[in-house]
């Protein structure tokens, strides 16, 4: 019970002490935004340098994706169903999921070890020294960069599945091109588009901030980098599940309300 107790207690003040980091970097960034030249790394290092992980893996998500549904609607008839199967899985789950699972694993592990390299060896000590803001200067960036460039990975991660997808169902299991896209125009709406975006959103936010909160926490030399490292990969993941089931009732439930405005709206 002591121990349980101890756990709990230790949760909420670490849920604390995130929080008010998030907001206390919020506020540092809109009363001064970071050196652009710090923000064109981190756009470079989160967006441009991830392009390749994301590609391969969304390709080839497209491409089993498109297999096992052709596998399993064509002796029902349904292959025609395949290309509007493999489009939404990528736009509304597994684009957001797995393009955040892989910024997870290349970004948002070297931010934190990055940020406790820095922690254990007093560099951040010595930026406070030098009158620099550590929010502004290290955490800033990153949390700006991440937020802004998943979205649009989200995007290309879903295209190149949906590429992937139709170059297996049209040169592998000999569909046309025009039954692999023609129910899409029918079946997708601007609601999957805005769902995942969304997610995309929200997803950029948790990876990042974990990860730099948990580089914050470090120590113990080169093992606490490590351990904080594999803790921070561990919690994202984490915080990614359970975020995108909520996030997926959420928005299920507010479908209605988003067609009727997209309706008036176009």
């Amino acid at each position: 019970m002591r121990d349980m107790l101890e756990w709990l207690r230790n949760t909420i003040s670490a849920l604390g002490e995130y929080t008010f980091l998030v907001l206390n970097v919020i506020g540092v960034t809109l009363k001064k935004p970071p050196r652009w030249y710090l923000l064109r790394d981190q756009l470079y290092e989160v967006g441009v340098a991830s392009l390749p992980v994301v590609a391969i893996t969304g390709f080839s998500t497209g491409m089993v994706l498109a297999a096992q549904s052709f596998f399993q609607l064509n002796d029902k008839g349904l292959a025609g169903a395949t290309g509007l199967m493999v489009t939404k899985a990528m736009m509304v789950e597994l684009g957001p999921i797995l393009t955040a699972f892989m910024v997870t694993g290349r970004v948002g592990s070297a931010m934190c070890a990055e940020i406790g390299t820095m922690k254990v060896t007093e560099q951040i000590d010595a930026l406070k020294s030098m009158a620099v803001n550590p929010d502004r200067y290290l955490l800033s960036p990153r949390i700006f960069a991440g937020t802004f460039m998943l979205p649009f990975l989200t995007i290309f991660s879903s295209l190149m599945g949906v590429l992937g997808g139709y170059i297996v169902a049209v040169h592998v299991y000999r569909m046309t091109p025009n039954s692999f896209f023609g129910p899409l125009p029918i079946h997708v709406h601007g609601f999957d588009f805005f769902t995942m975006l969304v997610k995309a959103f929200v997803f950029g936010i948790i990876i990042v901030t974990i990860s730099c909160y948990q580089g914050l926490q470090t120590r113990g030399g080169a093992a606490g980098v490590g351990r904080s490292t594999t803790h921070s990969v561990v919690l994202c993941y984490s915080a990614i599940l359970i975020v995108n089931f909520l996030l997926t009732v959420a928005l299920n439930n507010s479908y209605t309300y988003f067609t009727e405005l997209w309706d008036a709206w176009f």
